[in-house]
């Protein structure tokens, strides 16, 4: 039989003494039975950032809206109506201004809702459809860069600023108080004031600026701002409404001599005198129209009666005639006088 164990050394050998051969059996042991060592457990602040690099590496769905179809018909039912009683309102408030500095009363000339909210036409200039747009694109910015093939890093940054920019709310709100505090070296401008207040109540509302742990919130706290931002854009509508009034109406009255040409003929004489623009003339006896009245612009015409201004006319001394189209009154328009070009 032959046997498996290694042969013991020659008597005269000098073997391993008993310490070395325990170390040896020692690192044997632990060298086939050393259990694995667990990974270190990941900590809280490793955990969120693996869990924001997932997020950020999965696909975010774009959700057009989020509610049901009554929903939407109310919102754009609620923003349309909101909407068109501004351009009543700024047709009203530019027509009143404008009228009024001819020494008229624009309720007394008898416009429509129609042709007020035509004159509010007149507001939407190229920068205040800037404006619009901008501000339509703005709250949604974060999604369509990553449709334009902008990097991700560049989103996450506009992200950020838009954050910031709606936490800070309050020094919009501040900003327009402070430009209402020094209301009178701000008139070329006035219109910022509210338009700042109004943009901070706006943003106030808004997810972003939200705090991560909100109570919350009941029905007045979120109808009281939004009914304030809706007030003050409509002062902001109104004073811009009536700037630009007053200085078209002031560039008309500039230009007066380019408006439509009027002759009144009369039977009778008219009890009219003005500046010497306004020319007079008596025609004989022979002519049923005896008198003729040259050197005026028209106005404008409601209902057969007739707004006139005299060539040279001055806003702060004279005035504005008006004729009533009768069987003793005869009107000829004419062209006026264009400028060559």
């Amino acid at each position: 039989m032959v046997s498996s164990r290694a042969p013991a050394p020659a008597s005269g050998a000098p073997g391993p003494s008993s310490r070395s051969r325990r170390r040896l059996v020692r690192q044997r042991t632990v060298r086939r039975a050393a259990p694995a060592v667990p990974p270190p457990a990941a900590g809280p602040r490793r955990v969120r950032r693996e869990s924001r690099r997932r997020r950020r590496q999965r696909p975010q769905p774009v959700a057009v809206w989020s509610g049901s179809g009554v929903e939407l018909a109310n919102s754009a039912l609620g923003a349309g109506s909101f909407l068109v009683g501004l351009m009543f309102f700024a047709g009203f408030v530019h027509s009143s201004v404008y009228y009024g500095y001819f020494h008229l009363e624009s309720s007394a000339i008898g416009f429509d809702t129609v042709e007020l909210a035509l004159r509010s036409v007149r507001l939407v200039t190229f920068p205040v459809l800037i404006t619009l747009a901008v501000a339509v694109v703005l709250p949604r910015l974060h999604e369509l860069l990553p449709l334009l093939g902008v990097p991700a890093y560049l989103t996450r940054r506009v992200r950020r600023a838009g954050r910031a920019v709606a936490r800070a709310y309050l020094a919009f709100v501040a900003a327009g108080i402070g430009l209402m505090l020094a209301w009178r070296t701000i008139q070329s401008f006035a219109w910022a004031a509210p338009l700042l207040v109004a943009c901070g109540l706006v943003l106030g509302q808004t997810s972003a600026a939200a705090p991560a742990v909100a109570r919350p919130r009941r029905m007045w706290d979120r109808a009281l701002p939004v009914a304030g931002a809706a007030l003050f854009l409509m002062w902001v509508v109104a004073l811009s409404a009536g700037q630009l009034g007053r200085q078209d109406a002031e560039r008309d009255a500039e230009r007066l001599v380019e408006r439509v040409a009027v002759l009144v003929h009369s039977t009778k004489p008219l009890s009219i005198t003005g500046p010497s623009g306004l020319v007079i003339e008596d025609l004989g006896e022979g002519l049923y129209y005896r008198y003729r009245y040259s050197g005026l612009r028209l106005l404008v015409e409601r209902d057969h009666r007739y707004y006139l201004l005299p060539l040279g006319w001055n806003h702060d001394t004279d005035p504005t005639y008006v004729i009533d189209d009768d069987e003793t009154i005869r009107i000829e328009l004419r062209p006026g006088t264009q400028p060559r070009r």
